[in-house]
Parts: C-alpha cells; structure tokens; sequence
C-alpha cells in the first residue's frame, strides 16, 4: 500500500497547498509509510523538494490520479478541479481517500474522509489547519515588516497598488512564479527584495509580516510575529473566522489610510498573540495514520 497525495498548484494560485502537504508526507513517511507527492506543475515538485520532499511526480491533473495509484493505494486530494465523476471511482478502487473541503461545511459525497478548517472534535473529518513543526519553535525576531503577497502575482498586483507601498518602508519577500523583469520593477517599491527560497527562514524571523496569503498568516502567527492579512480576495467563511479568532488584523484590499491606522496601533501592543490551540501536524498525521 502506497499514499499518493496530489496538490493542484499553478502560477495563477500559488504553492500554498504544497506548503500544508510537506508536513503531512514528512510525518507519514517518520511513520514508515511509502508516499509520493502528485503534482499538476513541474514547479511545485522543485519547490516540495527545497522544503524536504525529494520526489514527486507530475500529473495533468485531479483525473489523471489513477494513472499514477493502483487499487488498493491510498490517497489525499487537495485540489478544487471539477473531477467530472472520477471521485465515485476513486472512492471504489482505493482503500482511503482523504479531501481537502473547498467549500464552507464541505462535506463527504461518497465516503472520502474529509479535511477541513472549521472541523471539530468528534465531527467525521479531520482538521486542515496545517502548519510545519518548524514555525512552533522559538525564533530569534528581526525587527522588519516583512510582504508576501503570494507565489503568484500574475495580475501584477503589487505594481498596480504602487502607492500602498512606496513609503511603507517594507522588505519584499518574492514568489516563486515572479520573474526577472518583474523584479526589477518591484525593486523601485521596496527596502530590499528577498529570494523565494528564503521563506521559511524569513516567516520564522520577521518581527512582522503583512500577507494576502491565508497558509502564511497562520504560519506566521504561530512563528510569533505580528500579522496583518490583507482581503485581496474574499475569504472563506471559516477562514475569516479563525483570522478574527487568533486576533489576526484583517483590512479590505490595499486600503493606505486603514493600514497605517491599524500598523500604528499594533505597536502599542505588548503581547500581540491571543492563547488559542493551533496543533501540531503530528495530531492530524496520527489521523490519517488510524485510516489507513
């Protein structure tokens, strides 16, 4: 029996999902299970590798799973691709299908064993709050305000907010989808521009850290910098509610005057992090482990 885990990635999304399937693969793999990650763009298997995940193998896509799997496999889907159909099947030749919910109170449509955000204790799912062990440890703090607006900033974004940025006095961590030329631009915006390979580290040590990208503001929170998320894009319901729950400053799009309001007040804050239990991946690996 082997678990294949598939993570649907792009330019125009982001690595996010890779960045919550490290965790899980690590720990399977510390457990003795035989995984491979499947992955939809070549990047994302380079970018798993850096993060520790030696092999992956790349697919078309959310159909093409059992190309790959054999009966009696396992396998976790967090992809929000229309299956057309494939799911049925899947549920009946592979021993344990695990999915990530896409949508708020998502629920099981064939027997899959569902991963969610808001999933409680003694609901029939399991927790999608994922966060890597190394985010829990203690960190030397560097006083920055650090930007991550994604892996992805195909629109330009940045560029097209220009203003927000020009006197934040912030330091840039770039995406792995930016190029060159692009970086150049975004140079005239910023203190300094930071590698793409140097995000764990910088999530670990920035004093602060603004970000429209949910996985990096709870990493961010738990590493114990202060965090502001900007809603570039409408939040899940269950999402929003752990932001608000864990005291994480939202502010709508690039708003400059409710920024400056809100970074003004946080410094006035002693201890910013609210005491709520975000748990290790080990609870949620120990999960998937009882299933298989």
């Amino acid at each position: 029996m082997k678990l294949y885990y598939y993570t649907f990635t792009g330019h125009k999304i982001g690595l996010d999902r890779v960045k919550r399937a490290v965790p899980i693969l690590k720990g399977l793999q510390e457990r003795g299970i035989e995984t491979m990650l499947l992955t939809n763009d070549f990047r994302a298997g380079l970018v798993a590798r850096d993060l520790g995940i030696a092999e992956s193998i790349h697919i078309e896509g959310i159909q093409d799973i059992d190309a790959i799997a054999e009966n009696g496999d396992c396998i976790i889907i967090d992809s929000p691709e229309d299956d057309h159909g494939r799911l049925v099947k899947y549920c009946a030749d592979f021993k344990q299908v695990f999915r990530f919910a896409e949508q708020d109170n998502d629920q099981s449509i064939h027997g899959e064993t569902i991963l969610r955000l808001d999933c409680q204790e003694g609901e029939d799912c399991i927790s999608s709050l994922i966060i890597d062990d190394i985010y829990f440890e203690k960190h030397q703090k560097e006083e920055r305000t650090l930007f991550f607006l994604g892996d992805s900033d195909s629109d330009k974004k940045i560029l097209n907010n220009a203003d927000f940025f020009k006197e934040m006095n912030m330091e840039l961590l770039l995406g792995h989808y930016f190029y060159v030329k692009y970086e150049d631009e975004l140079a005239k915006l910023f203190n300094t521009l930071h590698e793409a390979e140097e995000y764990t580290d910088l999530i670990c040590s920035s004093s602060d850290v603004v970000t429209t990208s949910f996985q990096t503001a709870i990493e961010a929170y738990v590493a114990g910098a202060k965090v502001i998320y900007i809603e570039n894009v409408p939040l899940k319901k269950e999402e929003k509610d752990l932001l608000k729950l864990l005291e994480i400053i939202i502010i709508i799009s690039f708003n400059i005057k409710n920024y400056l309001e809100i970074a003004e007040k946080e410094k006035l804050k002693n201890d910013y992090q609210k005491c709520v239990n975000i748990a290790k991946a080990d609870k949620i690996i120990d999960e998937i482990c009882h299933l298989l």
